[in-house]
């Protein structure tokens, strides 16, 4: 129990070693402060606190291209705007207040978690809506602080999308030149023990590309650029099928000459004049069997440096109406940990309401920040990093308030803070909170006549912890295992929705129906999603069986890559038609696997018929049939000991 707790104690102040985001940190300082300088030159400080609020909208940007950033930022600063506006409508009435601030958590957290946008995700949102309850109680100021917290935002949407002028499609470019980096090192890999690895990391980087690209689709700004980068990634999916039907036939190591060419490719992505020749590596005397392979790399350096056609570009993207019906159903971990946010949000409101602590909401608010974590585990750590680093940020809020500062001071404060608190995050939580806690506390208070520091510091420390002490009991009370015993029935309704898109696949000819857009297509996305977060989500839980979990990771991967080739085959043109005899084959075979996992039952491995042209297809349902029985033995043996 003591080395548990000692371990735990270190994973949370861990001081991870990622560069500082020095020039985003500067960004944020300035969104924030510029809001207040303003109000000052106008004399109506007030009114320009009022707008920092609104700046918290940069603090959701990432390096997301920016036609994404756009949309989510406008969003963002009009959900943290509408936050005020309806906290001011609803401070006088607390009970209303508690049931709306568990709303307000829920729905913006079902949508983060749905749409997969990293961040803050609900924080934000339920800080503007509590703060409100520190000001003055007036409904009728609701469109006033509405609308300068709109402007604080809007000031920081233009200095988010600064960027846009210099490199409108950096983040695309990047995720592309990331795919040929990794299949430069797949094919060094080839023949090699580290192949299985180096593909996994290529699927990770194809389909990262594949987000930000269709993220960043929009017919305007350099449409020719955009689609060489598309097409560019369309050719690397198809250079990487080709590494992997030379993995499952000939399993023999390919030149590295070949690595070298894409690795020029690489470096020439970027390059405005795209002045790359062919010849720089001489690519046609490199001495190759596979001349197809040979081939796919030719073309993606002519996608490179020839013109390209008028023909337009098709991008397929899932609606709305889709990605969140699929995430509304009982086994949905998104929906599951909304409704759980939501609720215990609202009881920590009941509460810190009920027994009239000052300045409530740093209670709501501290359960809202330590409830982030994406699994007990995480919100355990958030616990002990909110916990500690509050103390701290106490002792620096106290420093702050004590010289009563006054104008341009303020500003200055607030750009420091800011900065510092971006600078730090990426570190570690509890660093950060040693400037989020006396930038948000001077914010609201600073205007407060505060005579007794000690009584002050004592009152947002109660607050703060038995906010943190609200959100960890409600986590383990209604989550500890909820992500685990999930786990079953998602792996295999996963393994039938692939069996189910599998059949479509090799049933149908190319251009009888579009395949990515069939719901056997979507229903397999959707399911691999889910899958995805509840397996991460089960490793962080207490208790759990961690060995089991272990186990099957090798299961995941399959599931997770043979999802990749089925969509990848989904666009080749020579697709086989299977008999009869071979899909009611491959039905029993993925069948078979699912109610192996459904019934926690060893499985019996059944032969895979040919799928002529596809052989990697065929060599990963093997693979799953392995890593089945492998978790299936690993299942019995961890978990009777576990039972006993």
């Amino acid at each position: 129990m003591t080395s548990l707790i000692y371990t735990n104690l270190k994973q949370a102040f861990e001081i991870k070693k990622n560069p500082l985001p020095w020039i985003k940190a500067i960004s944020a300082g300035v969104a924030a402060a510029l809001p207040a300088f303003i109000g000052l030159l106008f004399g109506q400080l007030q009114y320009g606190l009022l707008a920092v609020i609104g700046s918290f909208t940069f603090l959701y940007m990432f390096n997301e291209p920016y036609v994404q950033r756009a949309k989510k930022l406008f969003f963002v600063l009009l959900g943290i705007s509408f936050s005020v506006g309806l906290g001011t409508l609803l401070a006088p009435f607390p009970i209303a207040q508690a049931f709306t601030v568990g709303i307000i958590g829920m729905v913006a957290t079902f949508i983060f978690g749905a749409l997969k946008i990293p961040g803050p995700a609900a924080i934000f949102f339920v800080l503007a809506f509590t703060m409100t309850s520190a000001m003055p109680v007036d409904p009728a100021l609701a469109p006033v602080r509405t609308g300068f917290v709109f402007l604080g935002g809007v000031l920081s949407w233009f200095i988010a999308m600064v960027g846009w002028f210099f490199n409108p499609r950096r983040p695309e470019i990047n995720a592309v030149r990331n795919i040929y980096k990794e299949l430069a090192a797949l094919l060094d890999a080839t023949g090699t023990e580290r192949f299985s690895e180096a593909r996994h990391q290529t699927v990770l980087k194809i389909k990262a590309a594949e987000e930000v690209l269709k993220a960043g689709y929009a017919p305007w700004g350099k449409p020719q650029l955009y689609k060489r980068l598309y097409l560019l990634y369309e050719q690397a999916n198809a250079i990487f099928l080709e590494i992997l039907e030379n993995d499952a036939t000939n399993n023999t190591k390919l030149s590295a000459e070949l690595g070298e060419f894409l690795r020029t490719i690489v470096k020439a992505i970027d390059n405005k004049d795209n002045n790359i020749s062919l010849d720089t590596i001489g690519v046609n005397d490199i001495q190759v069997e596979n001349t197809e392979l040979i081939e796919k790399v030719r073309k993606a350096g002519s996608i490179l440096i020839d013109e390209l056609s008028e023909e337009s570009i098709r991008i397929s993207k899932p609606s709305f109406k889709t990605i969140f019906g699929g995430n509304i159903h009982k086994n949905s971990i998104v929906f599951v940990s909304a409704l759980r946010y939501g609720f215990i949000l609202m009881i920590a409101a009941l509460i810190a309401h009920a027994f009239g602590f000052d300045r409530s909401y740093w209670v709501t608010l501290s359960c809202a920040a330590v409830m982030l974590g994406s699994t007990i585990m995480s919100t355990f750590h958030r616990a002990i990093q909110r916990s500690f680093g509050t103390i701290i940020g106490i002792l620096i809020a106290m420093l702050l308030l004590s010289s009563h500062p006054e104008g341009l001071v303020i500003v200055i404060i607030i750009f420091c803070l800011t900065t510092l608190t971006e600078l730090f995050i990426v570190r570690n939580y509890a660093l950060a909170v040693f400037f989020i806690t006396p930038n948000a506390i001077f914010m609201a208070e600073n205007t407060t006549q505060i005579y007794d520091l000690s009584f002050f510091a004592a009152t947002r420390i109660t607050d703060i912890f038995i906010g943190c002490i609200i959100g960890l009991v409600g986590i383990f009370l209604i989550g500890r295992r909820s992500a685990s015993s999930r786990l079953p029935h998602l792996i295999a309704k996963s393994i039938r929705s692939q069996m189910q898109f599998i059949v479509l696949l090799f049933s149908v000819q190319k251009g009888d129906i579009d395949l990515s857009e069939s719901k056997e297509s979507r229903k397999m996305h959707t399911n691999l999603t889910n899958l995805k977060v509840v397996y991460t989500t089960a490793l962080g839980e207490i208790p759990n069986n961690r060995k089991v979990l272990e186990f099957l990771w090798p299961v995941m991967f399959s599931i997770e890559h043979l999802g990749y080739l089925l969509d990848a085959s989904a666009k080749h043109p020579g697709r086989p038609m299977l008999s009869d005899a071979n899909l009611a084959q491959l039905l029993l075979v993925f069948e078979t696997m699912a109610k192996s996992v459904e019934h926690k039952q060893l499985l019996v491995s059944k032969v895979v018929p040919n799928i002529n042209g596809f052989p990697h297809i065929e060599k990963e349902i093997k693979a799953l049939q392995e890593a089945l029985q492998i978790g299936g033995q690993a299942s019995i043996k961890y978990g009777s000991k576990r039972n006993k």
